[in-house]
């Protein structure tokens, strides 16, 4: 009993003492990284989808590769073009005064670049899902395609994109792997919530490991619960057996 609330005792001090910049960095990061996805994903999935068989085969595989490599191999590209060292960094830093390994904005590149093929996969199924009579209708009625795409195309595909934006919110939100390569481990600068955790298990502190731990899982489980939710209400209308 004595040793239980001594645990307790120290979980609610590591609790008070704790540093809650990470949380604060890794949620901006993905609101930020959600949100260019969000239109650049669409923005692919809608040329995709309009592409010919072999446009279609290599883009996908392009546009999808990110998903599929080890993020420290996306993270070295990276690394590779932003770097001050290379023409396109040295370009950016000169002419824009931009510079984006080890700061903030290097988090959301990464956090984007990983992120981004869930938005895009989910809204190119969701988009050849639409049935195509909707679009000749909206034609029909003298509708622009530009017209067609946002006030047609995008609402009848809005679950599918939701979810891939729930999903892209989540997958940005745990990016580690490329944001430590392009940039690093900064505390309360670039320093996420994933980089937090590794680092104080590094110095042998798992209580505090624990505890971030914890928030991860809680914000996973709520994310987890409204894609359900969200999945749930466009199936409100369909019989189950």
């Amino acid at each position: 009993m004595i040793i239980k609330h001594r645990r307790n005792e120290k979980m609610a001090e590591i609790i008070r003492n704790l540093d809650w910049s990470p949380l604060y960095i890794s949620m901006k990061t993905g609101i930020a990284a959600t949100i260019f996805s969000f239109f650049l994903g669409i923005y692919a999935a809608r040329k995709v989808v309009k592409a010919g068989p072999k446009m279609k085969a290599i883009l996908d595989g392009f546009l999808t590769l990110p998903m599929v490599l080890p993020p420290t191999v996306a993270g070295f590209f990276l690394l590779l073009i932003f770097s001050r060292r290379r023409p396109f960094g040295i370009f950016l830093f000169e002419q824009f005064h931009i510079k984006v390994v080890q700061t903030w904005l290097g988090c959301i590149i990464a956090a984007t670049v990983i992120a981004f093929p869930l938005m895009y996969r989910n809204a190119r199924a969701a988009f050849e899902q639409i049935d195509v009579n909707l679009i000749h209708a909206g034609r029909t009625l003298g509708m622009s395609e530009i017209t067609i795409f946002w006030k047609v195309v995008v609402p009848a595909a809005g679950p599918g994109i939701l979810s891939g934006t729930i999903l892209t919110f989540a997958r940005a939100l745990g990016e580690y792997g490329a944001t430590s390569m392009l940039a690093g481990n900064i505390p309360g600068k670039t320093g996420t919530i994933s980089q937090r955790i590794a680092m104080v298990i590094q110095d042998g502190d798992y209580a505090t490991a624990g505890v971030w731990v914890a928030i991860v899982i809680f914000i996973a489980f709520l994310i987890i619960v409204l894609m359900n939710l969200v999945s749930n209400r466009g199936m409100r209308q369909v019989k189950r057996w």
